[in-house]
């Protein structure tokens, strides 16, 4: 007879708990909470056959070509049927006799990890018969005898991760499964399905945010915006295994793993090692000598892969190696995601909405005193998704950071924090959002500090901060601005004074006591800079009273951390100007920052000026991102199919010193695996060339990209495309 109740089903789902669980092909598997883990998986008992029922085989034609292609799952390198949770998939299943609805009872049961149980969904049972109770769905589309097709529809909310299938009849003495035939079925977040919740309405957005596996990361600073490629990957084979090991790694409950806040929260804490030996190490030092500098990497891939296999954490990382691995992994289970680059991101240890800069007698930024900081640039991700668990209106894109800054709840994570609930200034819903509101929202305000140690306020800048926020466009290779979905319009719009309003009545500090009158407006330019070069500083005296002014200027540079992190002081100047207006150049010489020059090739310039005539203080911080040399990157041979192709990489040192430790990096998406050359020293005026051969094995559009890296030179990129016909 055939199974139909609840309680009937709930029986089968207990009665034949094992108290064994069988290890998995993971070698690194028990580490993991036995209960939460998707590497182990329950040994399910087998009944004898029972003659006179009809034995089923396990699904011999799980028409994975079909599925994948209407699943959106068929660029996954694994040969596994994958489909996404919400949409019906087919299967076919051959007995060794006709099948009877009427009278066979057969199931299909999917189980996922330790201990599966029908109430927390990590057993589910289907029939091809119309009589499912359960929360997935099932029909019988077409009987042949002893062929039938089944159409299967996960539920939008059910659990993502590895299950494993088996078919089973019910006989009179029992249920009887086909273990030796059974099959892995990957389960995925569905942004096509409009029930569940990270569904989009848009399809070039799903193919940007869920399916495109490359993208590009922005970085430099507001005055000279750079850009790196990075290779995603979330397709590339053992990719989605790597994720799914670091689901169980980060103690996601199975239950929870159906919820893309927990998994997209949780995911930002272990894709750092700071606290629970996470997927990358964070280092911002210029000793990388115990793993790889944060430049050198061309994507996720080599990462993910070397945690996966052994779960050492990977070194190292910087905040845009944080948000290129975790977007692959938000995008390999299927959650939309994007990497966000702020400018002039500002991290204050006590989450106000203000940025103090301390300075001393002599005009120079006090670096003892001043602990906030402002990064040149900040990368972190968005993710899409509904929020049932907050008021309407505060569902979409979700922020969510990886780099470890604070600790929220314990651990060093950030978000997902609401979008729009940054933008109003409610920051009261979690998670992390007073955060996320004071990196793009903070006043800096700069105290003076007398010899005997007392703070005396100057003056603020209310728009330094949170000055451009970027992400790629959708389909093309080139930035948008994004600023306007974080905020309004710096002192222009009502929106702004209500939403700085709605932040401070939910505990923010915001700075409200009122200086002086300026007198005088101070500004700077620089023109775009190439490492190496000699350049000027302009500063630019605006008089906003009617009387002409004298004005003592100090003019400080010392080569910096992207992260607002001062290094050593390279020159210093003073001057007097008579405002009238007035634009007196200050000239900088490339042998005074040089030999001094370290990371990411930041200058950072701090002006100071007094007024003479009333005592006014005039304060700017202005950083410099020199312009690194490119590579040059080209693609020959037959763009075909199974054809022989080279990619060739040329640099030339241009510089009067040798480049010395040198590594060259290499990878093209699904055509060549990450490759790395390195150079002891590259002498000045000459030129490396390095080939590598590769041969596409499947048609399509191909990008490949270079990296070279070393204690002069970081971030320099380069990008080929070419078609491969078939």
């Amino acid at each position: 007879s055939v199974l139909s109740s609840r309680s009937e089903a709930v029986t089968f789902s207990t009665m034949f708990r094992s108290e064994h669980p069988r290890r998995s092909s993971s070698h690194h598997e028990w580490r993991h909470n036995k209960e939460n883990s998707n590497a182990l998986a329950d040994d399910v008992p087998e009944f004898q056959a029972y003659d006179g029922t009809p034995r089923s085989q396990m699904p011999d034609d799980l028409q994975e070509e079909q599925n994948r292609r209407e699943h959106h799952t068929d660029l996954f390198a694994s040969p596994n049927l994958i489909v996404r949770r919400g949409q019906e998939f087919r299967i076919s299943i051959t007995f060794d006799g006709p099948y009877n609805p009427s009278k066979d009872g057969f199931y299909v049961e999917f189980r996922i990890g330790v201990n599966p149980q029908i109430h927390k969904q990590t057993a589910i049972i289907v029939s091809p018969n119309q009589d499912n109770k359960g929360p997935w769905q099932s029909q019988l589309l077409e009987n042949k005898g002893n062929i039938i097709e089944m159409g299967i529809t996960p539920s939008a909310n059910c659990i993502v991760g590895k299950f494993l299938m088996y078919a089973v009849v019910v006989a009179p003495t029992g249920l009887i499964r086909d273990k030796e035939n059974s099959s892995e079925i990957y389960i995925l977040f569905n942004s096509w399905a409009p029930d569940d919740t990270v569904f989009m309405h848009d399809d070039t957005e799903r193919m940007e945010y869920v399916l495109n596996q490359v993208g590009t990361i922005y970085c430099g600073s507001i005055s000279n915006v750079m850009k790196r490629p990075w290779h995603y990957g979330q397709f590339e084979n053992g990719i989605l295994d790597a994720c799914l090991y670091l689901m169980d790694d980060a103690t996601i409950p199975l239950i929870s793993r159906g919820d893309p806040v927990v998994v997209a929260r949780q995911g930002s804490a272990k894709l750092n090692s700071q606290d629970d030996n996470g997927v990358l190490t964070g280092k911002w030092s210029e000793d990388y000598s115990h793993g790889r500098a944060p430049t050198s990497w061309t994507g996720s891939v080599e990462i993910l892969h070397l945690y996966a296999s052994n779960g050492v954490p990977v070194n190292y990382a910087q905040c845009w190696v944080y948000a290129g691995v975790f977007n692959t992994f938000l995008r390999c289970l299927g959650i939309p995601s994007r990497v966000i680059t702020n400018y002039n991101s500002a991290h204050d240890n006590d989450r106000s909405l203000k940025t103090d800069i301390i300075v001393d007698c002599n005009g120079k930024i006090d670096k003892k005193y001043t602990k906030d900081s402002i990064w040149n640039f900040h990368c972190w991700n968005e993710c899409y998704m509904a929020r049932p668990d907050l008021p309407l209106d505060f569902g979409g894109w979700q922020v969510v950071d990886a780099t470890p800054q604070e600790t929220s709840d314990g651990l060093y994570r950030c978000g997902p924090a609401p979008l729009y609930g940054i933008k109003q200034g409610v920051i009261c819903y979690p998670y992390d959002s007073p955060f996320v509101f004071a990196e793009v929202n903070s006043d800096v305000i700069f105290y003076k500090r007398d010899k005997y140690g007392k703070l005396t306020k100057v003056s603020v800048n209310e728009t330094y901060v949170g000055k451009m926020l970027l992400t790629k466009a959708i389909g093309q290779d080139v930035p948008i601005n994004i600023t306007e979905l974080y905020k309004f319009p710096e002192g222009k719009f009502e929106g702004e004074r209500l939403a700085l309003q709605m932040a401070e009545s939910y505990g923010t500090e915001k700075d409200r006591s009122v200086l002086p009158k300026v007198d005088v407006e101070m500004k700077v330019t620089v023109k775009p800079v190439t490492l190496g070069e000699d350049f000027q500083l302009v500063l630019i005296f605006q008089s906003l009273g009617r009387s002409l002014y004298n004005v003592d200027v100090f003019v400080s540079g010392n080569v910096m951390y992207y992260t607002g992190v001062s290094g050593p002081e390279f020159m210093s100047t003073t001057l007097q100007v008579q405002v009238d207006p007035s634009r007196p150049t200050v000239d900088v010489r490339s042998e005074e920052y040089m030999n001094k020059l370290f990371g990411h090739g930041n200058l950072h310039f701090f002006i100071t000026g007094k007024v003479k005539e009333t005592g006014h203080m005039l304060n700017i911080m202005h950083p410099v991102s020199l312009i690194s040399p490119q590579l040059t990157v080209k693609v020959t041979g037959v763009p075909q199919v199974n054809q022989r192709m080279f990619v060739t990489v040329e640099f030339t040192n241009n510089f009067g010193f040798s480049l010395k430790d040198v590594t060259l990096t290499v990878e093209g998406t699904w055509v060549l695996p990450p490759k790395t050359k390195t150079y002891s020293s590259i002498a000045p005026a000459s030129t490396i060339t390095w080939t590598q051969s590769f041969i596409p094995m499947d048609p399509g559009l191909k990008m490949l990209m270079a990296c070279l890296d070393c204690e002069y030179l970081r971030q320099v990129c380069g990008t080929a495309s070419v078609y491969i016909n078939v």
